[in-house]
């Protein structure tokens, strides 16, 4: 149990990358290679040795907005004041450049978003935002 907590106390900025009936659909948005995304983010967390982790998610709600990317802090961005951020309209190669640069710094709380990225942030769904409160 002890091990369980030790984890939890270390743990990385985290990228949730939606992949839901929106988000990564290439019937809905041809244009963007969801899979080659999807492999460099998680390519980048290997490469940053435990910097940082990637996760998929089914949907993470703002369908509107895809593809959606959550950018959870660390445990120490946490500390810092750092929340969850969500990152609407994901899909090109210099947003995903972004996404990995702040990640590989820190991400929230530990380092500032690069301001194109910034741009790009979007309100979390009204469910979210409840249990954020909690």
């Amino acid at each position: 149990m002890q091990r369980s907590v030790v984890r939890a106390a270390n743990r990385p900025c985290t990228l949730v990358v939606c992949r839901g009936c929106c988000c990564g659909n290439p019937r809905k948005y041809p244009g963007t290679d969801h899979a080659w995304q999807l492999e460099r983010l998680r390519a980048g967390a290997t490469a940053s040795g435990g910097g940082f982790a990637v996760r998929t998610s089914d949907c993470l709600g703002p369908c509107d907005q895809a593809n959606v990317i959550v950018v959870q802090p660390s445990t120490a961005g946490r500390r810092a004041g750092g929340q969850a951020t969500w990152i609407g309209f994901a899909m090109d190669d210099d947003c995903t450049d972004d996404l990995l640069a702040w990640a590989t710094a820190g991400g929230p709380g530990i380092a500032e978003p690069p301001p194109t990225l910034a741009l790009q942030f979007v309100q979390p769904p009204r469910e979210a935002r409840a249990r954020a409160r909690r």
